[in-house]
């Protein structure tokens, strides 16, 4: 059941047994599945491929851009942070074709070892073996690479979430078998967060196993109960902490506090006002002359914004608002529950990134650690994210449903269409 259907039909999601069936396939069709999985009809998104490519590649140009001083005065090497991410977007390239051409319903096996791992990789952080910086550590040093195993957390309860939450839809409005289970796991995951400390993935886990739930038809009663319960413990977390509480000072008055918590939200926003609306030429940002902190990491946009203006972050955030449609109609056009909670588990996944990190540097939320998905400086996020765009275009891929004769196509306007033909990728 795709997630359209999830949100359409929460008031009675039990199987009618008086329903009949679809007549099955004439022996012509048999050969339509490929070991059980929905036979694929049509290539991948094309305008979610180009878009994803473009933004990697615009990428690597503003990590130079932003990093080339910094990089020079600290590692007598301009090229330093421009090397090493292009490195990372000639891996995440060919990984994203790769991924793409894999059937996602083949992870299925793969779900519980992944989210283990996972589990293992966050302990160890946790327990305070991990790489430390900024006073958390939170990564994991193999070499010159640091691994971020937060990162690939999110990705691995999604793909739990989405596995179990589709086998259990029969009783996906119970309690003990609906909702439960997947909250205690999320908070297991999120308490491993928080001991590194990392209060900003402990948060995004909590908004994914949310959304996942609503769409695939927990009762909305839970999720509320649980948000009201959650709410106090929240508060107690953001007041007991009091760096957490100067970020909150910070975003309520950055100028006020420029001196001190509020320096760098207050920089970023002289860095959008700097560049009007062409800005002011790329390469020749002026705050990236170490008045901006994390230019190149978090506060990418504000270079951005400063060195091409309004009309530069506008086609920034259009290439973002354009993944995130093409992935949620990804969702709605899936063969099956699980590629449709998937699909809006990655699309989620992405596109919370991407807003969050441009509020913060707009100053329209507290600081956070999440890094700008494709654009900014960081091999980690920079692989975890296009892995999750690979399996997001293979759910795109148009396919012959697996219990009846019709291909699952998409019109322009995102309606389901009873075609053979026209795949759901750009050329649609």
């Amino acid at each position: 059941m795709s997630v359209l259907n999830a949100i359409l039909r929460r008031g009675d999601r039990a199987p009618d047994p008086k329903r009949k069936t679809a007549a099955a396939p004439k022996p012509v069709d048999a050969p339509q599945k490929d070991r059980g999985f929905p036979k694929v009809q049509g290539p991948a998104d094309a305008v979610l491929y180009g878009t994803v490519i473009a933004l990697i590649a615009f990428g690597v140009v503003m990590v130079y851009s932003a990093s080339n001083v910094f990089a020079a005065q600290r590692y007598d090497n301009g090229y330093f942070f421009l090397v090493r991410q292009g490195v990372f977007a000639l891996i995440a390239l060919p990984m994203i074709v790769a991924i793409a051409r894999i059937d996602y319903h083949r992870y299925r096996p793969l779900t519980y070892p992944l989210l283990a791992g996972v589990v293992g990789l966050l302990a160890f952080c946790a327990l305070g073996f991990g790489h430390s910086a900024g006073g958390a550590a939170r990564w994991i040093a193999i070499g010159p690479i640091h691994i971020q195993p937060a990162e690939m957390a999110k990705v691995a309860l999604i793909f739990w979430l989405a596995y179990s939450l589709s086998k259990k839809h029969e009783k996906i409005r119970t309690f003990s078998i609906g909702f439960l289970p997947h909250v205690l796991v999320a908070g297991f995951l999120m308490l491993l967060c928080l001991k590194q400390p990392d209060f900003g993935s402990a948060v995004m886990i909590g908004v994914l196993t949310v959304v996942l739930l609503f769409a695939s038809g927990v009762r909305l009663g839970y999720i509320l109960g649980a948000g009201l319960l959650a709410a106090p413990v929240v508060y107690l977390l953001v007041v007991g902490e009091e760096y957490r509480m100067r970020r909150i000072t910070a975003f309520l008055d950055p100028f006020g506090t420029r001196q001190g918590a509020g320096y760098q939200v207050a920089e970023s926003l002289l860095s959008f006002g700097s560049g009007g609306l062409s800005g002011v030429g790329i390469g020749d940002s002026r705050q990236k002359l170490f008045y901006l902190p994390e230019a190149h990491t978090d506060f990418i946009s504000a270079i951005v914004g400063e060195e091409l203006g309004f009309i530069g972050l506008s086609f920034l955030v259009l290439a973002f608002v354009l993944v995130f449609w093409r992935g949620m109609r990804a969702a709605f056009s899936a063969v099956d529950e699980y590629g449709s909670l998937l699909a809006v588990g990655i699309t989620m996944f992405i596109g919370i990134q991407a807003f969050t990190n441009l509020a913060v540097a707009m100053g329209m939320l507290p600081t956070k650690g999440l890094v700008l998905p494709f654009v900014s400086y960081g091999g980690s996020s920079l692989l975890v994210n296009s892995a999750a765009i690979g399996v997001l275009l293979n759910v795109s891929r148009p396919r012959r449903s697996a219990d009846a004769g019709a291909v699952n196509t998409v019109r322009g306007d995102g309606a389901k269409a009873p075609r053979a033909v026209a795949p759901q990728g750009g050329s649609a």
